[in-house]
């Protein structure tokens, strides 16, 4: 048996969008550097896009709707959360994760080069 956490984890990955598959493809399988990513990955209270727990680095994709007002304070309050649980939170557009994917895969290099500085 399964815990709700996991059944709700499974939920959202079944149920993700087209940026979302662009990225799981980039990083699956420790394609960037060996760094292993999880997808959905539950994180204190929330459930990052994906998660590396080797960088405690998150990677959110965001939709439209997170331009709106009451979402981009959600989102917000979110990653305040994160990163006073010691994660840093990367986030990018569907736009950018489509269309710019390279920028993403720097961004995680960069991070890890910054720890292992």
């Amino acid at each position: 048996m399964t815990s709700p956490r996991t059944d709700r984890a499974r939920g959202l990955r079944q149920f993700s969008g087209c940026a979302e598959e662009r990225v799981w493809t980039i990083l699956r399988g420790g394609k960037v550097d060996g760094h292993q990513f999880r997808r959905q990955h539950p994180v204190g209270p929330y459930y990052a896009d994906f998660a590396c727990d080797r960088l405690r680095l998150i990677i959110e994709i965001d939709g439209g709707v997170h331009r709106l007002d009451e979402v981009a304070a959600r989102d917000l309050e979110r990653q305040q959360v994160l990163e006073a649980l010691g994660w840093t939170v990367i986030r990018v557009t569907n736009d950018q994760a489509c269309a710019e994917p390279e920028l993403l895969i720097e961004a995680v290099k960069s991070h890890a080069r910054r720890l292992n500085g």
